[in-house]
């Protein structure tokens, strides 16, 4: 203005380079005019595009929650007379609080899960509390008194009118304390009980049977020294017993049994076998050569100490029915005397070699010949695994198996073949043994075979 004043008081003093001067000013201001207009009018569009979608969102957000519709209304009518500045601030200020209010639904949505966490938590430590305390309870229960368990007094109980052997009735149990749980005077029923360890009977006073047989309801059972009935097969007295699952006895049953044989003997692998059958609680029959048993006396004495039975298969292995009466008695008699030396016992029965003899050889012998069964032919084979197989294919109650203890395939064949009869029921007897279960009075002279049912003679 003060330039403009000047100009209209000196107009002489306007030249073309003045005009020229205003023309470029008067341009540059219409172009800054043009260009604040244009950001002014892109500015008001956009703030009526964020005021739309602003409206949009709180329609939205009306629908949703409809209380607040005369405030969204008055917050709306304010927007509209505002500035484009104070809409951006505005803006600005209401995306900062919507984030803050999903900020503190998020926190309040975790403090809630973790609040049900916390409630499952406790909800289960209660019940494991609980069950700990009902199971304590339980537990002092079975155990409410522990005076007298040392107790000892003996109550005999015998069986009227029987000559039997006499059970004793305990007044307390002879086990650990584990067991003591079974006995305790909360158990007030009489009768049979059963736990982990078996089955056994409580009488009405509180006693129990111990150490034999007892009859209970017309059957007859069997105590082992912890009060406990027997089941299998068991040796009672010497005898086979069997018990079934609930302890009866059943005087029916009759344990199968086999006869292992051994010819040729003793060697250097009978120190083994002899070994095996002891371990396994098993018998056999070693039918020796005299050359051989000279050379092993101490087996042959162990043979005899471990209930064996002792038997003659000649001195040197000759063919008796091809020799004279006095070979035939030099044979036999002189191996005879080489197993008395050793064992101090004498020979029950004699085996031919390869099984062949006459009346002559019947005469002569002078004990009972005893032929097999089974024939494993472990000397031709010199397989391990047919002897074995053989054997298990074919065995059956009453059978008489033919082996060769000198042959260490044979000895490996019966080890395996040994615990695996034990295992199946069998029980493993001397041929003297196995003739007397089966009722049958071996003689001398007189060959047998088979001491089982029917005929056998596998070859």
């Amino acid at each position: 203005m003060d330039e403009r004043r000047r100009n209209s008081e000196n107009p002489r003093r306007t030249t073309r380079s003045g005009s020229s001067d205003d023309s470029v000013n008067f341009r540059r201001t219409r172009s800054s005019q043009s260009s604040a207009n244009s950001r002014h009018t892109r500015s008001s569009e956009s703030s009526e595009t964020q005021r739309r979608q602003i409206r949009n969102s709180e329609g939205s957000r009306s629908s949703r929650h409809s209380g607040s519709t005369r405030r969204d209304t008055a917050e709306i009518r304010r927007r509209e007379i505002m500035t484009p500045e104070d809409l951006l601030d505005d803006d600005e200020e209401y995306i900062r609080r919507r984030q803050e209010r999903m900020r503190r639904r998020r926190l309040e949505k975790e403090r809630q899960q973790k609040r049900r966490r916390m409630m499952r938590y406790a909800a289960m430590a209660a019940m494991l509390v609980l069950v700990i305390s009902l199971a304590a309870f339980g537990i002092s229960r079975l155990f409410p008194d522990s005076k007298g368990s040392g107790s000892s007094q003996v109550t005999e109980e015998v069986k009227a009118e029987t000559g039997t052997q006499v059970t004793t009735a305990l007044s307390q149990p002879v086990m650990g304390a584990s067991d003591i749980a079974k006995f305790s005077e909360q158990t007030t029923l009489s009768g049979w009980q059963s736990d982990s360890s078996g089955i056994w009977y409580k009488n009405a006073d509180g006693t129990f049977y111990q150490n034999g047989w007892q009859e209970i309801d017309g059957n007859q059972y069997y105590f082992n020294e912890n009060g406990y009935v027997m089941t299998g097969w068991q040796i009672i007295d010497g005898e086979d017993c069997y018990f079934d699952e609930s302890g009866k006895y059943d005087s029916q049953r009759v344990k199968p049994m086999i006869a292992l044989t051994f010819d040729d003997g003793p060697g250097q692998y009978t120190e083994e076998l002899l070994n095996c059958l002891e371990e396994n609680n098993g018998k056999a029959t070693f039918f020796m050569l005299g050359q051989n048993a000279e050379q092993y006396p101490d087996v042959v004495k162990r043979m005899k100490d471990m209930g064996m039975e002792l038997a003659n298969h000649t001195y040197d292995h000759q063919i008796l029915t091809s020799l004279s009466n006095d070979q035939i008695a030099n044979e036999i008699n002189k191996t005879t005397s080489i197993i008395e030396k050793a064992a101090g016992a004498s020979p029950t029965a004699m085996r031919p070699p390869g099984g062949a003899y006459n009346g002559t050889v019947q005469s002569i012998s002078n004990l009972p010949i005893i032929i097999w069964s089974i024939d494993t032919k472990d000397w031709k084979t010199k397989s391990e695994e047919q002897t074995y197989q053989c054997v298990m294919d074919n065995a059956q109650d009453g059978s008489v198996v033919l082996m060769h203890d000198i042959h260490e395939w044979s000895v490996k064949a019966a080890i395996r073949m040994i615990p695996e009869l034990t295992a199946k029921g069998f029980k493993l007897v001397t041929v003297e043994e196995l003739a007397q279960a089966k009722g049958v009075t071996l003689e001398n002279g007189k060959a047998y075979y088979y001491f089982g049912e029917g005929t056998q003679q596998v070859e």
